[in-house]
């Protein structure tokens, strides 16, 4: 039996499942590399990653370099002594860095590789309305996501789910998977499979704020799956025009209705309770939502302070 020293990198919270079970198991866990702090909020308060606050709370040597080809940070690396590396929600690292430790640098990576290599496989797997995905272990290599295979473990999606839903889910998964393979690699018994090139295969590249407004005149089952691929974070958005007021609006949970009729897309029937907007063969029930500047909240509270306009539509 292998003994392991590990270095963790990571930075977000699905990163902390992973670090969590490491922390809690038997392998020995060397240090922390995260990225460094930095402003975040209205008030620029110097915010410190969900990593870097978990390994404080547990006593764990921190590093976090600004450029990770920065020869005081590799030797401060090395000086740890790891012989594995173990990657989730990092950045891309240079060879110079994954191929230190003896027993490689492994990734897990929140999809069922090849299908959705990227930034946001979570949100496009949502988006994409499909009904399943899983975790992927992997070696790091040259190229992002693109290594041999060590283990996946799939899971379905359901109908009605959020990004942030499965989120929770695959980072408990996740963590179960990155334990599985360090037992492999301690063990010796690693048997990988090489990531196929033969197709198209689906990607998840980085979001952006264009790439989350919601387009009405789609199919309703289509507006549907984005805005709950977007939620809760980024947030699919969309502008409601309400007589003379315009306003951007962030909408966080919704229903589906499925039947036909001749409204224009984007079309907003409201009550004092409910609010639905026409798509392409359907409605959509708008449940949860922020208006820029506001709070989030549910539809009965926004209603009670708007009046919404008989001519009023989103776009």
């Amino acid at each position: 039996m292998r003994k392991l020293k590990i270095v963790f990198m990571g930075t977000p919270d699905f990163a902390v499942g992973s670090l969590s079970r490491i922390v809690n198991s038997d392998y020995e866990l060397v240090g922390v590399v995260t990225a460094p702090d930095k402003p975040a909020g209205r008030g620029r308060k110097i915010s410190e990653s969900a990593v870097k606050k978990y390994a404080l709370e547990h006593a764990i040597p921190i590093l976090q370099p600004v450029k990770l080809r920065d020869p005081e940070f590799i030797e401060e690396l090395k000086a740890l002594e790891a012989n594995v590396f173990i990657v989730v929600a990092f950045r891309m690292l240079p060879e110079i860095i994954w191929k230190l430790p003896e027993y490689g640098t492994i990734n897990l990576h929140a999809s069922l590789l090849p299908d959705y290599r990227g930034a946001a496989p979570i949100n496009w797997a949502v988006i994409n309305g499909e009904r399943e995905t899983g975790v992927t272990t992997f070696y790091i290599n040259e190229k992002i996501d693109t290594g041999e295979i060590i283990l996946q473990e799939a899971t379905s999606i359901g109908a009605n789910e959020s990004a942030g839903g499965l989120h929770d889910r695959l980072m408990e998964l996740g963590a179960e998977l990155v334990l599985k393979t360090l037992t492999l690699i301690a063990k010796g018994e690693v048997e990988t499979k090489v990531q196929s090139y033969s197709k198209e295969y689906k990607t998840a590249p980085k979001i952006y704020k264009d790439s989350c407004r919601i387009v009405w005149d789609k199919g309703g089952t289509q507006v549907f799956d984005h805005i709950r691929g977007l939620s809760p974070y980024p947030g699919a958005w969309t502008r409601l025009y309400n007589g003379e007021q315009i306003s951007e609006v962030k909408i966080f949970k919704a229903d589906l209705q499925s039947v036909n009729h001749t409204d224009k897309p984007g079309k907003i029937y409201a009550d004092k309770k409910t609010i639905k907007v026409a798509v392409e063969n359907g409605y959509i029930t708008l449940l949860e939502i922020q208006l820029a500047g506001k709070r989030r909240m549910t539809v009965g509270e926004l209603l009670n302070g708007l009046k919404i306009d008989k001519e009023a539509h989103m776009s």
